[in-house]
């Protein structure tokens, strides 16, 4: 890196032009209409009763693999897009024909999945068994056990085909509702508009306490002026997920997402409960933090506030060659990785208007690259950079495996990225020259471990609730704010003098249609890469092999297979989980003993 580094990514490798790119139209031309004629001979597919016939269903196996890969592609161009520039209008129409697309693939694949469920055990086993579909032997026997716990093909066709304009139209509209959000901002004594992911960027790292309860104030201002729109899009959204949990006969709502995530019910629960049982020690913490700022207790508002005058400026060049040195440690084969995403700009990280809030990595399967979304701002974006790239690299190691194996799950795909921060946020402590910026770090390192702990609780309890009474009927903006103040008292143990009644609103990631509870897969993720982590702290540079085939395995096994095989733990017992929450005791008993007086 011997030259000034760019901050703004390269999207003109895939296609030139941006929404009017002609080569991407051209690519989602073709895309429809191979996906049409895919869905169509499906449909026609008989079946397949014998080994001749289960034999004619590979072609289709290589061809759906192959839509899937160009559709991830086309998902990935359209999301950056539309992160770069949420004015883009072009973007927003591209999006909407993907979700057309989309729908008919998975339809296609509902198709796919009960000609699975129709061939009998004997000839199914014999066609996983041996050849090219002995890789994805996992995978289509996962896709043929939870097709038979669905609807029957028409209806569950019908409600892929509605939830287009239906159920993704409701997070459409949150989308726009977001788009639209500009606050005033006093910058250098003139008064700016900020988006709303700009606005809260300032609110959470804005070091004078008072300044930052006015902009509080006024973020929970905006949110209560948008609320009867946001409860409507909640509303809807919740619904349609219970009547079709009801339709297939689910009971519970958290079926899904387990079933998503690839794991048991126990192992979420035995996760919660040891959560549950070391929360005192962070509430401890979360008391220091109060007398340290000179007030009885923290509000919702100072959990991620700095200690004053305790951060130094970071500049993006000098975060990407911290990060790169940091990674060489552990994996020569993540630093160079990350080398490569540096200069061939493969990161958005410029601070500018217009962008949408937060960070994400997004994978292009077809070219085998990735790019990543975020706003750079100094040294409190080092871990986001971090996180991010590990996302990148974790895609990066599963390129050359079929793509039906590359489709992990959310709580697994925070594994590569916490560690990647891991590894930088334990660097900086260890390089930190004074008392002040220690503490500065240790805060920034355990306030992450708080917000999976309880912030990330606080979302499950609140949704898990919230579920409950949908089923009752539409829950109201006023009804809404009671339960996320619940939610967040008991998730915080009461420990906070004021909390944030509007974050059912404020949080994107509870109108994700795409992802239901995205939430607790956040804490498994963390504490799963704490567990790895901790080996890799023991194990340094010979760790590499061994954590590149665990992540390889991320797509093809269930969460407890992988734990088993590559960890030999047992994630439905407690011993994994606390080991893992020990790693932050830790950090907070050394931020105890550097505040303790006399």
């Amino acid at each position: 890196m011997n030259r000034p580094l760019q901050q703004t990514w390269d999207l003109d490798v895939f296609f030139p032009g941006g929404s009017d790119s002609p080569e991407f139209a051209q690519y989602m031309n073709a895309l429809e209409a191979d996906t049409n004629r895919f869905r169509s001979e499906l449909d026609a597919l008989p079946s397949p009763q014998t080994a001749e016939a289960a034999a004619a269903l590979q072609s289709f196996v290589e061809r759906l693999q192959d839509l899937q890969k160009r559709l991830r592609q086309a998902a990935a161009f359209i999301g950056c897009l539309s992160a770069q520039n949420q004015a883009d209008r072009g973007a927003v129409r591209l999006g909407g024909r993907l979700d057309g697309i989309q729908a008919n693939y998975q339809s296609a694949m509902t198709r796919f999945d009960v000609l699975l469920a129709e061939m009998p055990d004997s000839v199914f086993g014999q066609w996983i068994g041996s050849g090219a579909m002995s890789e994805l032997a996992f995978n289509l026997e996962e896709r043929r056990t939870q097709v038979k716990d669905k609807l029957p093909l028409e209806q569950e066709t019908l409600a892929n085909d509605l939830a287009v304009d239906g159920y993704h139209g409701w997070s459409a509209l949150y989308d726009t509702i977001v788009k639209q959000i500009r606050l005033p901002y006093e910058k250098d004594g003139n008064m700016v508009m900020l988006s709303a992911g700009q606005f809260f960027n300032q609110l959470i790292k804005e070091p004078d306490r008072q300044k930052r309860e006015r902009l509080f104030r006024q973020w929970e201002e905006m949110w209560t002026a948008q609320e009867d729109f946001c409860a409507d899009a909640l509303n809807r959204i919740a619904g349609f997920r219970l009547q079709l949990y009801k339709h297939r006969g689910w009971d519970s709502v958290i079926r899904e997402p387990l079933q998503i995530n690839r794991m048991t019910g126990k192992t979420l629960q035995t996760m919660w409960e040891v959560i549950e049982k070391n929360k005192p020690v962070f509430i401890a913490y979360l008391e220091r933090v109060a007398k340290l700022m000179g007030v009885e207790r923290l509000a919702w508002s100072d959990l991620n506030a700095p200690l004053e005058g305790k951060d130094t400026n970071v500049s993006y060049d000098e975060a990407a060659v911290m990060i790169e040195e940091q990674f060489r440690r552990f994996s020569p084969q993540l630093a160079d990785f990350t080398m490569r995403a540096f200069e061939e700009r493969w990161v958005e990280a410029e601070d500018r208007p217009g962008k949408r809030p937060g960070g994400f990595c997004t994978s292009f399967p077809v070219s085998k690259q990735s790019r990543i979304f975020m706003t750079y701002s100094g040294a409190g974006n080092l871990s986001t950079l971090a996180h991010e790239l590990g996302h990148a690299f974790h895609q990066h190691v599963m390129n050359e495996l079929p793509p039906m194996t590359q489709r992990y799950a959310m709580n697994v795909a925070e594994t590569a990225s916490t560690f990647a921060e891991l590894i930088v946020s334990d660097a900086a402590l260890k390089q930190a020259e004074t008392r002040e910026r220690k503490l500065f770090l240790l805060k920034d390192k355990i306030q992450r471990a708080v917000a999976f702990f309880m912030d990330i609780h606080a979302r499950f309890l609140f949704e898990t609730r919230f579920y409950e009474e949908r089923k009752s009927g539409l829950v109201g903006p006023d009804r809404l704010n009671e339960l996320m103040i619940e939610a967040q008292k008991d998730a915080f143990c009461g420990a906070l003098s004021e909390y944030h009644p509007h974050f059912w609103a404020a949080k994107l990631h509870f109108y994700k249609t795409g992802v239901p509870f995205y939430n607790f897969p956040y804490t498994f993720g963390f504490l799963f890469s704490s567990g790895i982590y901790s080996l890799a702290r023991r194990e340094g540079e010979s760790f590499e092999s061994r954590y590149i085939a665990l992540l390889q395995d991320t797509g093809r096994l269930t969460v407890e297979q992988l734990a088993s095989k590559h960890l030999g733990v047992d994630l439905e017992q407690p011993d994994f989980w606390q080991e893992a929450v020990d790693l932050s005791i830790e950090d907070v008993k050394q931020f105890l003993a550097l505040t303790e007086e006399g």
